[in-house]
């Protein structure tokens, strides 16, 4: 029996045949599909299938029928089941083990610990709704239920850790083609993490390492973003917005994270083969925040202004001060500097 085989499902995994279910059921949307024909094909009883269809109606899926008459989705779901992504994934590096809840904590946490337990690279966890989501610096990413993408990726590349930065800047690159060919919006990218479209924040990467002094044992990259949110909490609205929101109509939750996915493995590929400048020299002519921004850099320690002059070799953003200093910005908060800010 191989490795692979016996180490345990996370708990709180989506059952299987639960996503059976749903698949079965998105197949064959409005059309009416038996009890006993449902029972067969994922192996349980007609009375489990009711308490499966239950659950689902309880987390939001629109299920019509019942027991004696059958079943039939009012709405094919947009939920990101791993047989539908497997589907849209095959000879993928991310299409093979795919971990998926309908609710959990944190899906960094969760591919945190399977990295620990040996789950090959590729590994990816998705929630539909995540209830202690995490983004940088400590702060909480909002997850409404089944509105947004919140994902983690496990990787183990060949790689120190003083380029494990590169992955996140990476991932951005990643989620900014996947949301522009899918949507035509344009989106900005502000070092090191977040996705902006018109100045708020649609998305952001958090990416996390166990690791040797020489040596990366495993990165977990988590991706946060905004999909078919259309509203916020009153303390995000001013600074977060959702690809709905600004595309003026619903987007396929689905269809974007294949895309991403697919665009993730391009560009990762590339970055093992051609070295970092492959990521640091796409996302400086992209951005707008890593060449000639004014800025505030806010560390813990100080906070002072400058203005962007591009990016270091591992992509440690570069800001020249009042006095012509030029400093290399390992960590910290960075925003615009408005004018106004200036004057104090």
């Amino acid at each position: 029996m191989s490795k692979r085989a016996q180490q345990p499902i996370p708990p709180g995994t989506t059952d299987r045949r639960i996503a059976a279910l749903l698949t079965l059921l998105a197949e064959n949307a409005t059309i009416v599909v038996s009890g006993a024909r449902i029972a067969r094909e994922i192996g349980v009883s007609r009375s489990t299938v009711w308490r499966w269809v239950t659950r689902l109606r309880e987390l939001g899926v629109r299920v019509k029928g019942e027991q004696h008459t059958g079943y039939f989705l009012e709405k094919v779901p947009d939920i990101l089941t791993p047989d539908m992504l497997r589907q849209r994934l095959k000879g993928s590096l991310f299409g093979k083990h795919i971990h998926h809840f309908f609710k959990v904590d944190s899906t960094n946490r969760v591919a945190m610990e399977l990295g620990h337990a040996g789950e090959p690279e590729g590994t990816v966890v998705i929630a539909e709704e995540q209830t202690a989501g995490r983004g940088r610096a400590g702060h909480a990413w909002h997850s409404e239920r089944a509105t947004g993408i919140y994902a983690t990726l496990l990787l183990r590349p060949h790689l120190a850790p003083v380029q494990a930065p590169l992955l996140t800047m990476m991932a951005g690159l990643s989620a900014h083609a996947a949301i522009e060919a899918q949507t035509g919006l344009k989106v900005d990218l502000k070092w090191p993490n977040d996705l902006l479209i018109r100045g708020k924040k649609v998305g952001g990467i958090l990416t996390e390492m166990h690791a040797e002094p020489a040596q990366i044992r495993f990165v977990i990259v988590g991706i946060g973003l905004n999909v078919n949110q259309e509203k916020f909490p009153s303390e995000l609205s001013a600074i977060a917005t959702s690809l709905r929101v600004e595309a003026g109509k619903p987007q396929s939750r689905l269809e974007l994270l294949v895309r991403l996915l697919r665009e993730f493995e391009n560009d990762y590929n590339r970055f093992l083969s051609e070295g970092a400048e492959s990521v640091t020299k796409r996302f400086v002519a992209i951005s707008s925040y890593a060449q000639g921004k004014r800025v505030r850099v806010s560390n813990g320690k100080e906070s002072f202004a400058g203005v962007t002059d591009g990016l270091g070799p591992e992509g440690l953003l570069l800001v020249k001060r009042e006095g012509g200093q030029i400093v290399t910005v390992i960590a910290g908060e960075v925003s615009e500097e408005r004018r106004t800010d200036a004057k104090k």
